[in-house]
């Protein structure tokens, strides 16, 4: 699933158009700092819902976290196997 929404990420980044939220956020005036600002808040919501045990916002702000860490991935070049890679070199 993240692959397939990096895709769509990367296929925006490519190709941007006026009406994507991902093209916005990628070329924000603010730059990568806008990118960053957005993973920032998306984290902060899921802690809170956490906080709360609010389990459909668990589930809902665990999304938002997840699609702007793949938007952030995209922004510094960074595919998610890369991420798998990494995590599965810890494993051993």
């Amino acid at each position: 699933m993240l692959e397939e929404l990096q895709e769509i990420v990367e296929e925006r980044k490519k190709n941007p158009t006026p009406d994507s939220y991902t093209a916005k956020l990628l070329y924000h005036e603010k730059g990568e700092d806008k990118v960053l600002e957005k993973f920032g808040e998306e984290a902060v919501e899921l802690i809170l819902a956490c906080k709360n045990k609010n389990r459909e916002s668990i589930i809902y702000e665990a999304a938002d976290l997840l699609y702007h860490l793949v938007v952030l991935l995209s922004k510094f070049d960074v595919k998610v196997e890369e991420v798998y890679d990494e995590l599965r070199r810890r494993k051993k």
